[in-house]
């Protein structure tokens, strides 16, 4: 097991572990005690679910604009050619292309880049690009609304704090909703946003109690568990 420093142990005792907090309670928490290191740390947020993603109608996934954003400058591709190349670039996109943006990413292996969006008609070209992108989430998908025409209002999303979600293979929704210098109080916005999100695309094939365990943590520092119960009953 591996030891922790100095920074974390002290702000483990700050935590009761076995307890499960109210939401602003759990980031009030999270922020006064403090982070493991010097830098800004982010906050995440791990929320297991009561579905089997291995079911088709239990994936759960979707977007949601997080009210303060991530913390994080966000940068945003767009496949797009003509005047909504030109929509794209004004609304604030890092990178616009067509053909040669697909053949960059291609040929060399081009990543740098947090989302990626393409209006329909280049979908054609960008799908060949399946295999680089799908692994790691950066596939535009018109059902988090990344293929579209209408790019300036996506770009504008992604870059005031819309992020996407989706359950990983083990049931587990994992997100990055803010940084400790946020404060309790933004940090709990955002995760209610997240958390009332998640209640809102419950699918109907989940039986049982659909929230089965949350917990916020900083980069490097210990995790609060916040109860789920609390969001059942329409906290969130």
């Amino acid at each position: 097991m591996a030891k922790h420093g100095k920074r974390y142990r002290a702000a483990a005792q700050k935590i009761d572990r076995e307890k499960r907090y109210p939401v602003d309670a759990a980031l009030g928490v999270l922020v006064e005690a403090g982070g493991a290191t010097k830098f800004d740390e982010s906050v995440e947020i791990a929320v297991r679910l009561g579905v089997d993603p291995r079911q088709a109608d239990q994936n759960v996934r979707g977007t949601v604009v997080l009210p303060h954003g991530t913390g994080r400058s966000i940068r945003v591709v767009v496949f797009a050619k003509g005047e909504k190349a030109k929509e794209a670039e004004e609304a604030g996109a890092d990178v616009v292309g067509a053909e040669d943006l697909v053949k960059k990413i291609q040929e060399e292996q081009w990543l740098e880049f947090d989302t990626a969006i393409a209006t329909p008609d280049l979908m054609g070209q960008v799908g060949r690009l399946g295999k680089v992108l799908g692994p790691r989430g950066l596939m535009p998908n018109p059902k988090v609304g990344t293929v579209t025409f209408d790019v300036a209002k996506a770009v504008r999303e992604v870059k005031a704090g819309k992020v996407e979600f989706r359950v990983d293979k083990a049931g587990i929704v994992h997100v990055a909703v803010g940084k400790r210098s946020f404060g309790a109080e933004r940090l709990t916005e955002n995760v209610r946003a997240l958390l009332g999100t998640l209640v809102r695309v419950k699918p109907a094939a989940s039986k049982g109690q659909y929230l089965q365990s949350i917990a916020v943590s900083t980069t490097m520092g210990p995790a609060v568990r916040i109860d789920p119960l609390e969001i059942r009953v329409g906290a969130a």
